[in-house]
């Protein structure tokens, strides 16, 4: 198997446009006045001082794929009809995760105890974005690695806990990648600790 590749330090600008969406403003139908837009500008910037975005990724065969999920090397099942038809047609996948560390979830405690709740709000949809952003990094970095190859990474990527892909599944994704060594723990139930932490798995395939 082949081994998992850390990614200690990821520098990334906030995806704005992404944080705004997620705070629910629309370009042409929500209008923010200066200050208002400044105070989220603000904020934004003060959570990327409080995110220490890290990563890792691993490259795996896929073994098998029928109509109820996919197997992969050293015993590893995932019963999901959904990724089975995601990853049609796949004989490897990346599975990737990223954490922005525990800091910024001080700084959102800060903010709820403090009673501002505005900067709590976008202080969390900055923290997700940019750790989902940390994704898309990863696999940039290895999109450019898999064109030498006659290969590149499918556009999207898929989730435990989405569809029918159970969130158990994290657990092994999180063993698979030795996401203790970014400081990342998993509870019983598979939630990631700290909370703005992820993982996703997609497939490579043929250009």
């Amino acid at each position: 198997m082949a081994r998992v590749h850390f990614f200690e330090r990821i520098v990334i600008d906030p995806p704005k446009e992404r944080i705004y969406r997620r705070l629910g403003y629309r370009r042409k139908t929500t209008i923010l006045s200066e200050g208002e837009r400044k105070m989220v500008d603000e904020t934004i910037e003060r959570g990327r001082d409080h995110l220490h975005l890290r990563g890792a990724s691993l490259l795996m065969s896929v073994l098998s794929v029928d109509s109820s999920g996919i197997e992969l090397p050293g015993g590893v099942r995932f019963d999901s009809a959904r990724l089975a038809s995601f990853l049609e047609g796949c004989e490897e996948v990346l599975l990737m995760g990223a954490t922005g560390g525990g800091d910024i979830i001080e700084a959102i405690a800060r903010e709820t105890e403090e009673r501002n709740l505005a900067g709590a709000v976008v202080l969390d949809a900055a923290a997700s974005e940019m750790v989902d952003a940390s994704l898309d990094w990863i696999a940039g970095y290895h999109n450019n690695l898999l064109r030498r190859e006659g290969k590149s990474l499918m556009g999207r990527r898929y989730s435990a806990g989405y569809g029918d892909f159970d969130l158990l599944y994290q657990k092994d994704i999180y063993e698979l990648l030795e996401m203790h060594r970014l400081g990342v723990s998993i509870t019983e139930q598979a939630i990631l600790v700290p909370e703005k932490s992820v993982t996703a798995i997609t497939g490579i395939v043929k250009r």
